[in-house]
Parts: structure tokens; C-alpha cells; sequence
């Protein structure tokens, strides 16, 4: 079955589809041929992360969602996705189009909210006993024989 190109206006172009190609991995055993190809699927994929979507609302352009899910399941499970990003970062860096300059603002770090008035190891007060002669009354009355 023939399927249709999809050009979304976030879809991948020719140039950066040339690109990722040859990086993608290759069936290792013959089987069924996809409905799909990779490119729709992939494209589903970005729709999916760019939107914030449910994979099921993934459109059907980009295959079905089941489809385009189990790809990026499998891929992310095997390290696909992680040889992927290293290979295009190894590109990108001997075309000189990445600054590994690394710049860290310390105005955002911030304490865990328990992290105010927790008690220090070392720094222990006394508790002071009930009735003794250092706490003082707080009502203005004695109870006799209580209890």
C-alpha cells in the first residue's frame, strides 16, 4: 500500500531527513513490511513530544498510534534514541555548530523547604522537665490532687 507524504509544518524537511537516515537502524531479519514508513512514524513521535498529547491522539497520518508508540518503546528500551543523539551531536560538533560552554547561575539554587531551622547534629537543647523549677505556670491555678 502507498502511503502519502506528510508535510506538517513541524515535520522533519528533506535536508534534516538526509541526515537521520543513514543513522536510523536496520531490520536485522526480514519481515513483514510497515504500513508506515519510518519518517511518518518519527514525525508522529516529534507531533507527540511538541504537543504534550496522549499517544493516542497521535493523527493518523502519522500512522497509528499504536504503531508510532511501540517504535519509540522499542527504540528507547534498546538505547536507539541514545546512539542517535550521539551521532548527531558528533555532527553538529565538527561542523563547529555547538558551544560546549557551560555557564551555571547559582540564583537559582535553592534549599528543600525543610531545610529552614533543621536541627544540627552537635546542637542539642535540653528539654525541660514538666513541674520543674525552670518552666514557667501557665495557668494561675493549682490542681490538687489529681489523677
Amino acid at each position: 500500500m502507498d502511503t502519502i507524504a506528510v508535510t506538517g509544518r513541524f515535520d522533519l524537511t528533506d535536508a534534516q531527513w538526509a541526515v537521520l537516515e543513514p543513522l536510523l537502524p536496520t531490520a536485522k531479519r526480514p519481515a513483514r513490511p510497515s504500513l508506515w514508513t519510518k519518517r511518518q512514524l518519527i514525525d508522529g513521535m516529534r507531533w507527540r513530544v511538541r504537543v504534550g498529547a496522549p499517544w493516542r491522539d497521535v493523527p493518523v497520518e502519522y500512522g497509528s498510534w499504536s504503531a508510532v508508540y511501540a517504535l519509540f518503546r522499542r527504540w528507547q528500551r534498546d538505547g536507539t534514541w541514545r546512539q542517535i543523539v550521539t551521532a548527531l551531536q558528533c555532527l553538529a560538533d565538527a561542523a563547529g555548530r555547538i558551544s560546549w560552554d557551560v555557564s551555571v547561575d547559582s540564583t537559582i539554587a535553592r534549599a528543600h523547604q525543610h531545610a529552614a531551622g533543621a536541627r544540627k547534629k552537635g546542637i542539642c537543647r535540653l528539654n525541660h522537665q514538666v513541674g520543674s523549677c525552670r518552666s514557667r505556670r501557665i495557668m494561675g491555678w493549682d490542681v490538687h490532687g489529681a489523677g
